[in-house]
């Protein structure tokens, strides 16, 4: 496994990014917007991805809203970077096996296998593996 990053999923996402940053300081980076993307029409000018890089070991990742069911102590993922192709099957079928898929395993836009499974203790992981 590479790292693990807090994720947080929140309304008015740009707005809440820039809020961090001001408190945090650090640097914006890697925002993408739903525009154009089919899976996200509707919901177009909210970010499906944004990075405060507050310092080399402190980032938050972050994301508008766009499950129905967003509860405020449900809005925050941990996510992985990991490894390989191996390292993110093993780990999908570990806790989907005793827990709940969220977004199933697959090949994303961005060049990665991807994933979100909730585990049995209610813990919400967005497993990544970005492809070389």
């Amino acid at each position: 496994m590479k790292k693990i990053f807090p994720y947080i999923a929140i309304e008015n996402c740009k707005e809440a990014v820039e809020y961090y940053r001001k408190l945090f300081g650090g640097e914006i980076k890697n925002v993408q917007l739903a525009d154009g993307i089919e899976m996200f029409k509707g919901h177009e000018g909210k970010y499906i991805h944004a990075e405060l890089h507050i310092s080399e070991n402190s980032v938050l990742h972050f994301s508008d809203v766009f499950r129905g069911n967003h509860i405020i102590g449900n809005n925050i993922l941990l996510l992985q970077e990991l490894e390989s192709e191996a390292e993110i099957n093993r780990i999908y079928s570990s806790l989907s096996a005793d827990g709940k898929v969220e977004m199933t395993l697959q090949d994303t836009f961005w060049g990665a296998k991807h994933a979100v499974v909730k585990d049995k203790n209610g813990i919400l992981w967005e497993l990544n593996y970005t492809k070389k």
